[in-house]
């Protein structure tokens, strides 16, 4: 036998290369580092940012939702059985709800009332960390509540259970629109949960001291709601492809829309903060281009029309290289009128992009002429001018926080 493993052992040495040691040689430390070194070259590679075409379909606008409230527990049929006590009499109790009894915002009478809503199992709430409806679920089923028990023991109601939703969502029913969560805080009551049923406790009477019968649980709400999505910022820029409207907000905030030399780069809206003193914000949003037929759904359409009717502030930025570029003006104004009568003459500026450009000088003039109102001319590549916008902004902010604290309503804060 120990011819046999000398054997062995001189054959697998001589198999080795001569700078390798035998198997049994090798230490345990050597080993834990080639082992490390195996999985650190098999590790995956970082994830890479995702281009806005492939952001695109992580935002989401619209969703078609099924909520279902929880159906309530049923009602327990049995009686009380204890030595010495032959007759104890029914002590089903009743079952739970479909969904506790919760404290919501009524949308009917504003943020500040209340409503005590009993049974409610799903309910819509903003949140301010979700941006886009991308996360919601096309169906929501409520909890059901447990059924009832001896001893007089009720079931436990349902809990509720919440669709997290951006700040800017309406609630529709059909074309009825039922709730508008545009501040947080919000709720609404999506569904109704069923009630518990009744246990045979419930049905004690003189004439009827010893009741069998028990009502099982209702069933829970259901409907069908239309969630649509509308962007809220302060101010909302406006223009043609290309007009160089995320180039501006990159260089007026922290935000990083997609920029490059073809049409349609943002495909969805953006929105910057704008920092002043005194703790000031003003949120401005990067609306996608727009081009003749919006209203008509052509283009992008109308899809990323509604996100403008939150903005209190617009800013009709134009391309100053183009020629007639005060035509761009009008079919702007044109789209935002037939979109929603009065959306146009909201408080806006006018701004003229890309002033760098040698052709862009000699239209301004012109611009001005035809217009007939102040026109901030300035260059978001170079930052030429970006001064005087900021002032300007800061100066119809100002003007819509008092036209909103004179009529009592509370102005859009960020």
């Amino acid at each position: 036998m120990f011819e046999g493993m000398g054997h062995w052992a001189s054959s697998t040495q001589a198999g080795l290369k001569p700078s390798q040691p035998p198997p049994w040689q090798v230490s345990p430390r050597l080993l834990s580092v080639g082992c490390a070194d195996l999985v650190k070259h098999q590790e995956l590679p970082g994830k890479k940012p995702l281009s806005e075409k492939k952001l695109k379909k992580y935002f989401v606008d619209c969703r078609r939702v099924l909520v279902c409230g929880g159906n309530g527990g049923a009602g327990a049929s049995c009686f009380h059985s204890e030595p010495r006590k032959e007759f104890g009499g029914p002590d089903g109790g009743d079952g739970g709800n479909g969904g506790h009894e919760h404290s919501v915002s009524c949308p009917g009478t504003g943020r500040a009332g209340r409503v005590r809503a009993r049974g409610c199992a799903v309910a819509a709430a903003v949140d301010q960390r979700v941006k886009s409806l991308s996360s919601v679920l096309s169906r929501y089923q409520g909890f059901n509540g447990e059924d009832g028990g001896s001893k007089n023991c009720f079931g436990r109601s349902g809990a509720v259970l919440y669709i997290q939703v951006p700040v800017g969502t309406l609630v529709k029913e059909g074309n009825r629109v039922v709730a508008d969560l545009a501040h947080l805080g919000d709720e609404y009551i999506a569904a109704l949960g069923g009630a518990g049923g009744k246990g045979n406790r419930f049905f004690l009477a003189n004439d009827n001291r010893a009741p069998v019968t028990c009502t099982p649980g209702q069933p829970g709400q259901q409907r069908v709601l239309h969630l649509e999505l509308k962007t809220v910022a302060h101010a909302g820029m406006v223009g043609f492809p290309n007009a160089g409207k995320s180039s501006l907000l990159r260089a007026l905030s922290n935000a990083r829309p997609a920029v490059a030399s073809y049409p349609f780069t943002t495909l969805k809206p953006h929105i910057g903060i704008i920092h002043y003193e005194g703790h000031q914000q003003i949120a401005v949003a990067d609306i996608p281009g727009l081009i003749r037929g919006a209203h008509q759904n052509r283009g992008l359409g109308s899809a990323f029309l509604r996100h403008i009717e939150r903005c209190c502030l617009l800013l009709f930025v134009v391309d100053l290289s183009l020629p007639e570029p005060w035509t761009q003006v009008d079919d702007l104004k044109y789209e935002l009128e037939m979109y929603e009568e009065g959306l146009s003459e909201r408080p806006h500026a006018i701004v003229a992009n890309k002033i760098d450009l040698p052709e862009a000088r000699a239209n301004l003039s012109q611009l001005r002429d035809h217009l007939g109102q102040e026109v901030i001319a300035l260059s978001a590549v170079t930052g030429e001018n970006l001064e005087q916008l900021l002032l300007h902004l800061k100066v119809l902010y100002d003007a819509y926080m008092e036209a909103e604290l004179g009529q009592g309503r509370e102005p859009l804060r960020w």
